[in-house]
């Protein structure tokens, strides 16, 4: 089982997604630095959190 993903986060990727769907990868590290230019976060957990959602969309709508 993996971690449950708050609506806020849901939220944020959705848009992330929608806004800059073509910049995106299935690479984590260059989809953090992507999240970073884009959005202002509170923290590194809250960054790599959406990175990390960002990814597994992606990964998800390619297959």
């Amino acid at each position: 089982m993996g971690r449950i993903k708050t609506m806020q986060i849901k939220r944020v990727t959705k848009k992330l997604l929608e806004l800059h769907k073509g910049k995106f990868t299935e690479n984590f590290d260059q989809n953090k630095k992507l999240v970073d230019q884009f959005i202002e976060t509170k923290s590194k957990k809250l960054r790599n959190v959406i990175a990390g959602a960002v990814t597994k969309d992606t990964r998800v709508k390619k297959d």
